[in-house]
């Protein structure tokens, strides 16, 4: 049995903007930083080595599936252990982290399967990186990803990406169902679990100067589930020019602005 601790796992592919950033913002949060990089053909990878090599608690891997990702943490269930699952898009409050990771370690929220927080959806961030606008979640879907897996004996696949899909069995007195959402009752100027999601912003140096709007896992099985049937047409034909998945989950409410300067406190 492992003493309490949190796990991070980064699944990646050509996120060379902002992924150094992601990971040292979560550094000082984490025991283990796991690193799965989908053979990107950016500055990723180099990124995710030099990071290794400047710090222990790091180590990095090349996947070919996605869902490899999981395979590298389902051994943590029945452990004390959170599994806090990042991309290379999501900038945490690094401040903040220190109050969640104090309080997950007192063992404040033990009874809880899942704990959501505040997101900013980000559209533009300016060249200083101290100031961004977006939309919050909520009213938007809160994309953060942070599991107790101390609340299943096991949880294998298969799973589109880790912690995403699979069969996680229960222990006695907990259930999928509990799920804290810190985000309802905690609004983001207020907020210790904050994240900066870049999704809307160009995140590699191979994109154009527009964000690249790449498909959610979810979205791409049910895509690649129509296609295989042979009726991609009729999927294009039926979502006509709805806007996609992530516009719909990530772009509700007001667009606001926020100082955003103490989430790259941390130069990158």
């Amino acid at each position: 049995m492992f003493d309490r601790q949190i796990v991070g796992i980064f699944l990646v592919k050509n996120e060379d903007i902002f992924f150094e950033q992601a990971v040292l913002n979560v550094l000082d949060f984490c025991d283990r930083i796991l690193i799965a990089d989908n053979y990107s053909t950016d500055r990723t990878w180099d990124l995710a080595q030099k990071l290794v090599e400047a710090n222990a608690k790091i180590e990095c891997h090349r996947i070919t599936r996605t869902h490899d990702s999981h395979e590298m943490i389902k051994h943590y269930a029945g452990t004390n252990t959170w599994v806090f699952g990042v991309d290379g898009d999501e900038i945490y409050d690094p401040e903040g982290l220190k109050e969640l990771r104090r309080e997950l370690l007192k063992g404040r929220y033990d009874d809880w399967w899942v704990l959501f927080g505040n997101v900013l959806n980000c559209t533009s961030l300016d060249p200083n990186r101290l100031k961004a606008s977006g939309y919050l979640a909520p009213p938007c879907r809160s994309m953060t990803k942070l599991y107790n897996f101390k609340a299943v004996s096991s949880w294998e696949g298969p799973c589109l990406e880790r912690m995403l899909g699979g069969t996680p069995v229960f222990k006695q007195g907990f259930a999928a169902s509990l799920r804290l959402d810190l985000h309802e009752q905690i609004p983001w100027e207020q907020s210790f679990y904050r994240c900066l999601h870049t999704c809307f912003l160009r995140r590699s140096s191979l994109e154009p100067t527009r964000g690249k709007d790449r498909p959610n896992p979810v979205e791409l099985a049910g895509r690649n589930r129509w296609d295989k049937l042979g009726l991609g047409f009729l999927r294009t034909l039926i979502r006509g020019k709805k806007n996609s998945w992530k516009k719909e989950k990530y772009l509700r409410g007001d667009l606001v602005t926020f100082d955003v300067s103490s989430f790259f406190s941390k130069g990158a």
